[in-house]
């Protein structure tokens, strides 16, 4: 007798009984246990091989270390990558005033007095620029007057600078502002942004306003 898929499947259910899932804990030891009354593991934490591969494994760690850099080459790098920016702003301060003057623009002497002040900058900004290598400023200041020190240095930087930029733009020959005007204009930028945000902005509310008492006017 032909039986059809519905019948087939009806019959082949009730053979089959349904029953909950054992849940208790083995009763026989587990391969884990057997492994570990023969100590298999620390046979093979024993193992040449496998010694050979955490010794790589250390060596690979140190290299990483190794890799790491200390914090005096990180204090030197940090300073050429500032020193070079204000190199780079030097130079352009440089053709910019030699532009407004209309003087014809020598390049080789444009590139050295940027190389000099790279040199100058480099040499100032190794010892103010505070670095986590070197938080001393001054030995036998005590340290909460550290940074205090380092800020007044900034602050009268920036102000004298900003205040005599603008003074020699007004009151002295093309010659002189043209020696003149990018090293200090580099100065002024560099101690701005070595500042805090209040003597930052008091610094140039200073210099706006030796400009507006001094009855100077923008020429463009």
């Amino acid at each position: 007798m032909v039986q059809t898929r519905k019948e087939r499947r009806a019959a082949a259910d009730i053979k089959i009984k349904l029953a909950r899932p054992d849940r208790s804990a083995p009763s026989d030891k587990t391969l884990l246990d057997i492994a570990q009354e023969h100590h298999l593991f620390e046979q093979a934490d024993q193992h040449p091989a496998n010694r050979r591969n955490r010794n790589n494994g250390g060596e690979g760690g140190s290299h990483d270390d190794d890799g790491e850099l200390s914090p005096t080459a990180d204090r030197i790098l940090e300073t050429l990558l500032w020193t070079v920016s204000l190199a780079m702003l030097h130079f352009t301060l440089d053709v910019l005033v030699q532009h407004q003057y209309a003087m014809e623009i020598s390049w080789p002497q444009i590139t050295t007095r940027a190389l000099v002040a790279l040199v100058v900058f480099y040499a100032f900004f190794y010892v103010l620029h505070p670095h986590a290598s070197s938080p001393i400023l001054l030995p036998g200041l005590p340290p909460r007057f550290q940074e205090p020190l380092r800020q007044a240095i900034f602050f009268v930087a920036s102000t004298v600078s900003g205040c005599y930029l603008i003074d020699i733009s007004t009151n002295h020959g093309y010659l002189y502002i043209m020696k003149r005007s990018p090293p200090l204009g580099c100065l002024w930028v560099w101690s701005v942004i070595e500042l805090n945000l209040p003597m930052g902005i008091l610094s140039l509310a200073i210099a706006g306003g030796f400009f507006y008492q001094g009855g100077y006017s923008l020429k463009l």
